[in-house]
């Protein structure tokens, strides 16, 4: 079956630096819904369209094509007193940004009295290279269009 529109594609994904160097890779197979659900990168939809189980891809994407561009205003100063005992670098919580967003934040810095947060995604502004190998193509269910993301095994759990 070739992967089109409301079809749910399971893949495996290694994603590297410029490099070379491994910064993410799926230990278990992902599952997403295609068609322009917002599941994955634009860019690796339009490469997959068309393929079927067995495809593999190696994509070049720049920032703005992936975790999108660095935004310093989502890097904040916060009192260490605003924590809990133990606020330690490389943690990670959830808060609101100044733009009134929720976002995910990684504790940066922790320096004397102040907790520097970053609300960035950890790949932000940079150029990534996505390894794709898709191990199964399958029509989405009604519920899965409905809902926008595939369900089930390596999906999104309700």
């Amino acid at each position: 079956m070739k992967i089109e529109k409301n079809t749910a594609v399971t893949l495996r994904y290694t994603i590297s630096d410029k490099q070379g160097k491994i910064l993410e890779q799926s230990d278990e197979p992902m599952a997403y819904l295609h068609g322009g659900y917002g599941n994955t990168f634009a860019k690796i939809e339009e490469a997959l369209d068309g393929q079927e189980a067995g495809y593999r891809v190696t994509l070049e994407l720049q920032p703005q094509d992936a975790y999108g561009l660095r935004d310093e205003s989502l890097v904040q100063t916060i009192p260490k007193t605003q924590f809990p005992p133990g606020v330690k670098v490389g943690g990670q919580l959830r808060g609101q940004g100044e733009d009134g967003q929720s976002h995910v934040f990684t504790v940066l810095k922790v320096k004397g009295d102040k907790v520097i947060l970053d609300g960035n995604h950890p790949f932000a502004g940079k150029a990534l290279r996505f390894n794709v190998s898709v191990t199964e193509v399958r029509p989405a269910t009604e519920e899965e269009v409905t809902h926008g993301h595939v369900h089930g095994a390596h999906g999104h759990h309700h």
